[in-house]
């Protein structure tokens, strides 16, 4: 079964961020005209990792139930329209509103032997984040960030009733809700080129509330009654051209 690494990762980054910047020597640096701004525009394309934070039903924990669990990350993809404001010298605030799409795989457990059957559910997101992002000192023409704020989804492929099962179509298990309100963290480095600037960053991306819908399909309760609650958390890696 997957392990849980996300308390790791936001250490990592940090150091990584220190690490590169510390080791720089002073160079000429490029102008930043458009950095200094009070208002300017961009895109960013990026990738992400959508899974779930699933509670297991307490069900399982008193009789030989079945056990959810998101084993397989699959890759998805993040297009955006930045803009930013910049109120202060060390902070702007960021709307980005986009496009997003993935899909996780609910796989199910019975005695830690894997059950026949899965579920795989796909997104297809509009989204708004609006973050706060607060700048570092640059040096040279790298300067350090961290990023927060929420964020608000709207599920277009979630499905509003269970369809009925054709040949060679994965049956219906699951069904989640359309809307749901994120908080999101992360860390990045601008990176000031000749003409533009481009940002890498690393984001967690999770939601509040629990968007499994509750109401088990006919037939087969359960794969929806193993589940108590499951709220969605998304990684993102976006590269920002400003």
């Amino acid at each position: 079964m997957r392990r849980n690494f996300t308390h790791i990762i936001p250490v990592l980054i940090f150091l990584l961020v220190h690490l590169v910047t510390y080791g720089q020597k002073q160079k000429p640096k490029n102008e930043s005209w458009y950095d200094e701004k009070p208002l300017h525009f961009g895109f960013s394309i990026g990738f992400n990792t959508m899974d779930f934070n699933i509670t297991p039903s307490q069900e399982y924990l008193i009789q030989d139930s079945l056990y959810p669990e998101v084993s397989l990350l699959n890759p998805g993809l993040n297009i955006q329209i930045v803009t930013d404001f910049r109120p202060a010298r060390n902070m702007d605030i960021r709307f980005l509103p986009g496009v997003s799409f993935g899909q996780r795989v609910v796989r199910y457990y019975k005695n830690t032997v894997l059950y026949n059957d899965q579920q795989r559910l796909e997104s297809s997101f509009l989204e708004f984040p609006l973050l706060l992002k607060y700048k570092g000192e640059r040096l040279n023409n790298v300067r350090p960030y961290v990023i927060t704020g929420l964020n608000y989804r709207y599920d277009l492929a979630a499905k509003k009733e269970y369809g009925e099962t054709e040949g060679g179509k994965e049956p219906e298990y699951l069904r989640l809700k359309r809307p749901d309100l994120y908080y999101e963290i992360g860390t990045g480095l601008d990176f000031y080129l000749t003409y533009f600037k481009l940002s890498i960053e690393l984001k967690m991306s999770n939601g509040f509330r629990d968007i499994l819908v509750d109401e088990p399909p006919p037939g087969h309760p359960e794969y929806h009654n193993a589940i108590d609650k499951m709220r969605s958390q998304i990684w993102v890696l976006s590269f920002h051209f400003e």
